[in-house]
């Protein structure tokens, strides 16, 4: 019995280091990764398909298409929920499926095919679910997910978090300083261009932001005085997050490559994998280093 449970929990570890993202000396891991992105992407064209009316000859096949991949979906979210105490060690089986059922992954990849099944239970209201097929682009994210680049940026924001709320309050607080003020200059003068507050906010953010769609512009003195001056101070505020995202990569990027140098590696776009027992127990038996995409 024991043995079984062993032979079990083996399996369900093989499964998960086959499911999460794959290393250089793992075949089957990283021939997963390339085939479900190859789903991902086709599954992205059939539904991009479905909007041009010349396929529509073409229906049936991507219908097949559609399902076929779907179908893998479900079971890659089946497998995930099966293994996901092998992610969260610290829970129980049933605790670490909920666990992954809630997070950001988990709501992702069942929306990618939750929508399709969900016509067959509730056949009114067809059109509305076909709309939540568009949470299909959010299955990107897991391709994203696998380079350095993607986890730089969610990195570079996260700890530029304080930095950024702060340079984006300043915008607001100009925002709303420059659309009352517009607002004082130019009612009179236009009142049904300048009803209230709001339309001086509109004002200000096609200013500030560069849209410039000239639904909305001053004609007093004063207020293109104020239009001027808000053009201006508007380059300098939305440069400002800029310049911290900038700082922000440059330090994630040279703590890369200290790191990288640190542990002699080459290629700064893999680091060493150490979540996966299975990956341990393999390098123990294969001297040479084994790398997994960030």
């Amino acid at each position: 019995m024991e043995t079984k449970k062993l032979d079990r929990d083996r399996i369900k570890n093989r499964i998960y280091c086959i499911l999460e993202i794959g290393t250089r000396n793992d075949f089957l891991s990283t021939f997963f990764d390339f085939f479900i992105v190859t789903m991902i992407l086709i599954n992205l064209a059939v539904t991009l398909a479905f909007t041009f009316s010349y396929f529509d000859k073409y229906e049936n096949v991507l219908d097949a298409i559609e399902l076929i991949t779907v179908v893998i979906f479900t079971v890659e979210y089946i497998l995930r929920l099966w293994t996901a105490d092998q992610k969260y060690t610290d829970l129980s089986t049933v605790k670490a499926a909920l666990r992954f059922a809630v997070s950001f992954y988990g709501i992702i990849d069942l929306l990618t095919f939750l929508p399709y099944y969900t016509p067959m239970v509730y056949s009114t209201g067809i059109v509305a679910f076909r709309i939540l097929r568009i949470f299909r682009i959010f299955r990107l994210f897991r391709v994203n997910a696998q380079y350095d680049a993607f986890n730089v940026i969610t990195s570079v924001l996260y700890e530029k978090r304080n930095q950024l709320i702060s340079s984006v309050c300043l915008i607001f607080i100009m925002m709303l300083a420059s659309s009352l003020a517009m607002y004082s200059f130019e009612h009179e003068a236009q009142p049904e261009a300048f009803k209230n507050a709001f339309s001086g906010m509109w004002w200000s953010v096609s200013a500030m932001l560069t849209v410039g769609y000239g639904d909305i512009y001053p004609i007093t003195i004063a207020g293109r005085i104020l239009a001027i001056i808000t053009a201006f101070l508007g380059v300098g505020m939305v440069a400002i997050p800029t310049g911290i995202i900038s700082a922000g990569f440059v330090q994630q990027y040279t703590a890369i490559k200290s790191g990288v140098e640190a542990n002699n590696q080459t290629d700064p776009d893999f680091l060493d994998c150490a979540n996966c027992p299975w990956r341990q127990a393999y390098l123990q038996d294969h001297p040479e280093p084994s790398h997994r995409y960030l």
